[in-house]
């Protein structure tokens, strides 16, 4: 079976619901080291580890694996639509971060997506941790139009880089057709 073929394969067995060859994914890293109010947003996600459990919850893969020019990676993101706004839920993000290791998904981290659209007023921030942007939207799984705040939080793969940062140098995309390239964040004005 293609490596092609092979990640089809799990995505569709994904989405129908079915168990075959995928078991929740373990967490990575314990809570140590961790702020206590990002331990706490952890144990919340950690029902996520099951990819079906975030597929019942509104969670829908992108399914391209995205990684930078230097190999580092950001995963597969499942986004929830409904959880768009102009306010950053800490509890409830809008996007869960996986990495596909062999015939299963791991959840890694989690994003924090907020659209200029929605009418936030200033720099968004959770902790105390102000979001990255505003930038342009990522084709080619956003329009380039969508400008948005994020925030990246690696709360189950560490990341030397930091807790913090869009790309973790220890999450790997598999060499396939569902690997993409991302383009640098072009940031935009928010008025």
């Amino acid at each position: 079976m293609t490596k092609r073929h092979s990640l089809f394969s799990l995505i569709l067995a994904v989405v129908l619901g079915s168990s075959a060859g995928l078991s929740p994914a373990r967490a990575q890293s314990s809570d140590a080291g961790l702020p206590s109010e990002w331990s706490n947003v952890r144990k919340t996600l950690e029902k996520y580890q099951d990819v079906v459990v975030a597929l019942r919850d509104g969670y829908f893969s992108g399914v391209l694996c995205i990684k930078d020019d230097t190999g580092a990676g950001m995963g597969i993101h499942f986004v929830n639509r409904a959880l768009m706004g102009p306010v950053a839920d800490p509890m409830r993000p809008q996007i869960l971060l996986y990495e596909p290791v062999g015939d299963k998904f791991e959840l890694v981290g989690a994003e924090w997506f907020i659209p200029l659209a929605t009418g936030v007023n200033g720099v968004p921030s959770l902790f105390g941790q102000p979001f990255d942007g505003p930038m342009e939207g990522h084709p080619p799984t956003q329009p380039a139009s969508l400008h948005h705040y994020d925030l990246h939080v690696w709360l189950f793969k560490p990341n030397p880089a930091g807790l913090f940062k869009p790309f973790n140098v220890n999450l790997k995309c598999p060499n396939t057709d569902y690997t993409h390239m991302a383009e640098p964040a072009k940031i935009v004005p928010h008025h």
